[in-house]
């Protein structure tokens, strides 16, 4: 196998993040996220305090979104989230940044948004991901095409001390001329992109899209570390399946303009 099973389990931040979640799915999906050794559960405010208690005695952290999903809190309103998710046990945090600002060019405003999540996180001893949501930024904006966008929101997600980067929330979908929606999340052009645009000591995030064991490895070998994820059991399944099996865990996703 290319990658051991704790390499890619400890890649998967289990999402319970679905505006339906009851308080039995949280239990559910916590335990879920014990059963299968994952890095961390990654869910709302109002549930961290009893995640933290759910997953107390096991290795698997909470992380807690903040300004989710669209970035849309004023600044103090996000630093106060970040305060409250860290006390309720909360030792990542996954921000959105504002992004209409961000479209506006206000680099001071985006910059600052940031830092003040970061310095709020660190105090308790939290890292930070900062959530892009790239299907919004597909048409560019500011004056600067979507890559230089996105290469631009990496290098002030860097100066304001992030400690990773990260495509999408998975709920950013964009409504098309047909009245449809639309949605890709993560995909390999964004993550080389985004891997490429910082330095080593930020970290790259996956998030949307990613609903297979391929896939999964897939972002790891484009350098990402970490993956949102609510197929977590079908991934890891097929883990063990291949590995029982003799079976060789190779990537057969084919990855391009769209996701994974």
């Amino acid at each position: 196998m290319k990658y051991t099973y704790s390499e890619l389990a400890q890649m998967i931040d289990h999402s319970l993040l679905h505006p339906t979640m009851t308080d039995q799915d949280l239990e559910r999906g916590c335990k879920l996220a014990a059963h299968y050794g994952v890095a961390s559960v990654c869910v709302k405010p109002y549930a961290t305090k009893r995640a933290a208690e759910l997953l107390k005695g096991t290795a698997v952290v909470v992380g807690c979104v903040i300004g989710f999903p669209h970035g849309n809190s004023a600044t103090e309103v996000k630093r106060y989230e970040t305060e409250m998710a860290c006390r309720d046990g909360a030792v990542e945090i996954d921000m959105v940044i504002n992004i209409g600002k961000a479209m506006s060019g206000d680099w001071e405003y985006v910059e600052r948004d940031i830092n003040t999540v970061c310095v709020e996180a660190h105090q308790h001893n939290a890292k930070v991901k900062v959530i892009f949501e790239n299907d919004y930024l597909s048409n560019g904006g500011a004056g600067l095409s979507s890559d230089d966008l996105k290469i631009r929101l990496c290098q002030i997600s860097e100066r304001a001390g992030a400690d990773w980067v990260k495509t999408s929330t998975g709920y950013g979908f964009v409504k098309l001329p047909d009245g449809n929606y639309s949605y890709l999340g993560a995909t390999e052009h964004d993550l080389k992109l985004m891997r490429a645009s910082c330095s080593a000591k930020v970290q790259v995030k996956a998030a949307g899209g990613v609903r297979d064991l391929d896939g999964l490895i897939k972002v790891r070998d484009l350098g990402g570390t970490r993956c949102g994820a609510t197929a977590t059991a079908a991934m890891l399944d097929d883990y063990n399946r291949r590995a029982s099996s003799g079976g060789s865990a190779m990537v057969n996703a084919q990855l391009g303009a769209g996701g994974y």
